[in-house]
């Protein structure tokens, strides 16, 4: 089950991602953010008002926590893809950021099986070749100064993952609402601020909207399912299932959009589809 859980969390992640870079690609990305986050806190206050739950300040915390430090990374991630070459910035954050949790639950003392280990390999391989991007003309981005923020954006978003897996069974889906309001707070100081600078910067509209809208509602969800998978199975096998996310948004480009797939995405589309099977079976 925590299988099948990390990969639909991979899947509305991946999606989500298409359909907010989609809206950002005429909208500016942080007013994206906002209404894409503002989805997410109604669509959590949804969920749990039919989930029955005992929630605590300790589960509220620790989903605050796990909120804001995902939304950080998602911004160091967004700097690092500014900064430096895509190609570089992109593997590096999701093998981090796959890799962190999976150190802490080997650590914690999760002893997954051989063929476990081997699949979970497969799907880190897979990652990093599905969001490498050929090599292009030098575009003035610096690969160094990219690297750093990959890595630390990576470090934040595995993070968050370890935040999520502190709170209590009992709490149901509390901890998802407390996450998304952080992230929702985050984003909208970051729009104060920027209005402050005298910015004013123009929200989606029309289908820009919409995009942005269901990029939300696939936050949410991802969410929700990866606190149900943490609290299923092995962080060990969650983590590199739910880091398959570019794989989903590379296919919907694909299709959707048209764009083709260069080699290395295809071997690591392959390196992912080995890896799930590795892992189902072990």
């Amino acid at each position: 089950m925590a299988v099948l859980l990390g990969v639909l969390v991979a899947a509305s992640f991946g999606s989500g991602d298409f359909l907010g870079g989609r809206a950002s690609r005429r909208a500016p990305t942080l007013t994206v953010l906002m209404v894409a986050q503002a989805t997410a806190v109604i669509g959590a206050v949804v969920v749990c008002l039919f989930v029955g739950a005992r929630v605590g300040t300790h589960d509220i915390v620790f989903g605050l926590l796990a909120g804001a430090v995902n939304i950080v990374g998602v911004g160091l991630l967004y700097q690092g893809l500014a900064v430096g070459r895509m190609g570089v910035v992109a593997p590096i954050t999701s093998v981090v950021a796959a890799t962190v949790p999976v150190a802490w639950g080997i650590a914690n003392g999760e002893r997954p099986s051989v063929l476990i280990i081997v699949g979970v390999v497969f799907a880190v391989v897979a990652v990093t070749l599905i969001t490498r991007q050929p090599d292009e003309a030098s575009d003035g981005s610096s690969a160094e100064t990219g690297v750093v923020w990959a890595v630390v954006a990576g470090l934040a978003l595995g993070s968050s993952l370890i935040l999520y897996l502190q709170t209590s069974p009992d709490s149901g889906l509390w901890p998802v609402l407390a996450a998304r309001v952080a992230a929702f707070v985050l984003v909208a100081g970051a729009l104060a601020v920027v209005a402050a600078r005298g910015v004013r910067l123009p929200f989606p509209q029309g289908a820009d909207r919409r995009l942005a809208l269901g990029a939300g509602a696939l936050d949410v969800t991802a969410s929700t399912l990866l606190l149900l998978a943490v609290r299923e199975g092995l962080i060990v096998v969650v983590a590199p299932m739910a880091a398959l996310a570019p794989g989903f948004t590379v296919v919907l480009a694909r299709f959707v959009l048209g764009e083709q797939l260069h080699a290395a995405q295809r071997v690591g589309l392959l390196f992912a589809l080995a890896g799930l099977v590795m892992v189902a079976l072990g």
